[in-house]
């Protein structure tokens, strides 16, 4: 996700005061917030789920539909998307 300058710190409060309950969603065993060293708006979250179901869940959520649509607003440019399944 890439942020405008004027942004960061919003968002960064933002998922600071979520992150508790997005770990706390059913299946979520892992998440954290990363943000790149070259360049300080460009941000990417890394979370463990026990299945994409669990994950689905999530996207369905209220929790979900509240976060999402505030971060989106903060965007300087469309984000990147990668999901991937370990086996």
């Amino acid at each position: 996700m890439v942020f405008e300058e004027k942004h960061i710190s919003s968002f960064q409060t933002m998922f600071d005061h979520y992150k508790e309950q997005i770990r706390n969603q059913e299946g979520c065993t892992f998440l954290e917030l990363y943000q790149d060293i070259n360049e300080p708006g460009r941000f990417f979250t890394y979370s463990y789920w026990d299945s994409e179901e669990y994950l689905n869940k999530y996207r369905k959520s209220t929790l979900f539909k509240e976060v999402w649509p505030k971060t989106k607003e903060m965007f300087a440019q469309l984000q990147l998307h990668i999901q991937c399944l370990k086996k």
